[in-house]
C-alpha cells in the first residue's frame, strides 16, 4: 500500500471533520459551563471549512481511494454537500433549544460530527465493510443522542426501542452481506455486481443464495429508512427524542440512506433488479398507505411528521423502483427536497419551544400568525410543499417521481401514489388552519437569536425559490446519473 494508492486528498473533508470531532471532545473537557458556546462555534466553523473542502474537490468522474474502499463520484459530491449544509442548519436551530433545557453540552456536537462522518462514509462507500462501518458509526451516535436528555423518561424509552430494533436491522444487514461475501468472494461492490450478474444468468443454486442475501439486505434497508412494515420504531423515537435530535434523525440520514440503497441495490445487486423491484413495490405501497392514513389521527406534531416521513419514504422508493436514470435522479431530487422541508419544520417547532414547554402538539401552533406572521408564512410554505401543492418544490419532486414511474409503464403505481397524496393533504392543511384561523393561546411575540432568524428564513425562502425554479436542483440530480 502506497500513498498514491491511498489517494488521501479526496477524503480530506471526512478526515478533517474526524480530527475536529476529536479536538472538540478534548477542548470541551476544559471549558467551563458558561463558555460552552465556544464548542458550538468551533463545530459550525468545522462544517464551514468542510463545505469549502467539498466545493473545492468536485469531480465529474469516478475516483477511488484507500485501495478501492472509498469512492468519489458526482452522487457522493452532491449528497455530501447537502449533508453538511443541513447539519449546519440543525446545529443552528438546536442551540437555544438545548440551552433552555440545560443540555447544551459538547457531547451533542461531538456525536453530531461523528454521525456526519458516518453519513459521508456511507455515501462514498465502495466496499461492504466501509458501508457497514459508516452505517454503524451513524447509528451508534444516534442511539446515544436519542437518550441525550437523561432526565426524560420518554427519551430513555425511545432510545431503548431504537437501539434494539436498530441492532436487529444491523444484524440482518450484516448477515446478508456475509452471504454475498461467501458467494462472491469479495467485499468490493463492483466485483459483487459481476458475480451477481453471472449467477443470475446461470440460474443455479448460487443465484438462489444471492436472492436469499437480497431479502435480508432489503429488510434491513427498510428498517433503517422506516418503510412499512418495518416502521415501528419511527413514531416513538420521533416523539420521545429531544426535538433537536429528532431533527437530526429525520433529515440528513435520509440522504445517506438513499446513497446506501444506490450502492447496494443498484450498483452491487443490479443483476437482481427484477427481484428487488417486487419487494420495493410492496414497501412503497404500504408506506404510502399507512403513512398518510395514520398521520391523520395524530395530535402530536412530531408523531405526525414521523408518519409523514414514512409516506415520503414511499415516494423515494417509487423513484428507485423505476430502475432508470430518470427514476434515480427524481428519487435523489425528492430526498434532498424532503430533507430541506423537514429541517425547516423541526426548526419552527424548536423556535416555539421554551424552558419547561415542548411545542410538540398541533394545538401549540394555534394563532402562530398573530404572534409571528413571518414564521407562520414559512411554516405554511413548508407544509404546502410537503403536501405537494403547486408551485412548491414538493409538487415538482412528486411530479418527477410520478413521471419516472409512468415512463416505465407502472401507471397503477402512480395512481395509488396520487390517491394517498390527496389523502395526506388533509393533515398538512390542518396545521395551516390552526396557525391562521385559531386564536393564539399566548400573545407574546416569538423571540430567537439572529442566527436562527436568518437560517430559518433562508431555509423557507430556499424551499420557495426551488418551487419557482426547480431546474436548479433537478439539473444537478440529472447530471449525477447521466
Amino acid at each position: 500500500m502506497t500513498l498514491e494508492s491511498l489517494n488521501i486528498a479526496i477524503a480530506l473533508p471526512e478526515i478533517f471533520l474526524l480530527a475536529m470531532a476529536c479536538l472538540i471532545l478534548v477542548v470541551d473537557v476544559y471549558l467551563p459551563a458558561e463558555r460552552r458556546n465556544f464548542t458550538y462555534v468551533l463545530t459550525q466553523l468545522s462544517l464551514i471549512i468542510a463545505l469549502v473542502l467539498l466545493l473545492g474537490n468536485q469531480t465529474d468522474t469516478r475516483v477511488l481511494a484507500f485501495n478501492d474502499l472509498f469512492v468519489q463520484d458526482p452522487m457522493a459530491d452532491a449528497l455530501k454537500l447537502f449533508i453538511v449544509i443541513i447539519s449546519f442548519g440543525i446545529f443552528v436551530y438546536s442551540r437555544e433549544y438545548l440551552q433552555a433545557r440545560n443540555i447544551f453540552k459538547g457531547e451533542f456536537y461531538v456525536l453530531g460530527l461523528f454521525s456526519i462522518v458516518g453519513m459521508m462514509l456511507m455515501v462514498s462507500a465502495n466496499n461492504l465493510l466501509m458501508l457497514y462501518l459508516g452505517l454503524e458509526l451513524l447509528s451508534l451516535c444516534l442511539y446515544a443522542l436519542v437518550a441525550f436528555n437523561r432526565d426524560d423518561g420518554n427519551a430513555s424509552e425511545a432510545a431503548m426501542k431504537y437501539f434494539v430494533l436498530g441492532a436487529i436491522a444491523s444484524g440482518m444487514l450484516l448477515y446478508g452481506m456475509s452471504i454475498l461475501y461467501g458467494l462472491s468472494g469479495s467485499l468490493q461492490l463492483s466485483e459483487i455486481a459481476d458475480s451477481v450478474m453471472q449467477a443470475s444468468q446461470a440460474d443455479n443454486a448460487q443465484n438462489i443464495g444471492m436472492i436469499f442475501a437480497l431479502v435480508f439486505i432489503v429488510v434491513a434497508l427498510a428498517f433503517k429508512l422506516g418503510a412499512v412494515p418495518f416502521h415501528m420504531w419511527m413514531p416513538d423515537v420521533y416523539h420521545g427524542s429531544p426535538t433537536a435530535v429528532t431533527a437530526l434523525i429525520g433529515t440528513a440520514p435520509k440522504l445517506a440512506g438513499f446513497a446506501m440503497i444506490m450502492r447496494l441495490l443498484v450498483e452491487a445487486l443490479g443483476g437482481l433488479q427484477a427481484d428487488w423491484q417486487q419487494m420495493i413495490i410492496v414497501l412503497a405501497v404500504l408506506s404510502l398507505a399507512v403513512g398518510n392514513i395514520v398521520a391523520i389521527a395524530q395530535t402530536n406534531i412530531k408523531r405526525m411528521l414521523a408518519y409523514s416521513t414514512i409516506s415520503h419514504v414511499g415516494f423515494i422508493l417509487l423513484g428507485i423502483l423505476a430502475g432508470t436514470a430518470e427514476g434515480y435522479s427524481s428519487a435523489m431530487f425528492y430526498t434532498i427536497s424532503y430533507a430541506m422541508m423537514s429541517l425547516g419544520g423541526f426548526g419552527i417547532i424548536m423556535l416555539m419551544a421554551r424552558q419547561g414547554f415542548e411545542a410538540d402538539n398541533i394545538d401549540d401552533l394555534k394563532g402562530l400568525n398573530q404572534r409571528s406572521p413571518w414564521f407562520a408564512f414559512i411554516m405554511m410554505i413548508l407544509m404546502l410543499s410537503m403536501a405537494g401543492v403547486p408551485p412548491t418544490v414538493g409538487f415538482w419532486a412528486k411530479l418527477a417521481v410520478l413521471t419516472a414511474v409512468v415512463n416505465v409503464d407502472l401507471v397503477w403505481m402512480a395512481i395509488i401514489a396520487v390517491f394517498f397524496s390527496i389523502i395526506g393533504i388533509f393533515y398538512y392543511l390542518r396545521i395551516i388552519k390552526v396557525m391562521y384561523f385559531d386564536d393564539a393561546t399566548e400573545t407574546q411575540p416569538l423571540e430567537c437569536g439572529r442566527d436562527m432568524q436568518i437560517t430559518l428564513s433562508a431555509n423557507g425562502l430556499a424551499i420557495l425559490a426551488l418551487g419557482f425554479y426547480p431546474a436548479a436542483l433537478m439539473s444537478l440530480c440529472i447530471s449525477v446519473f447521466n
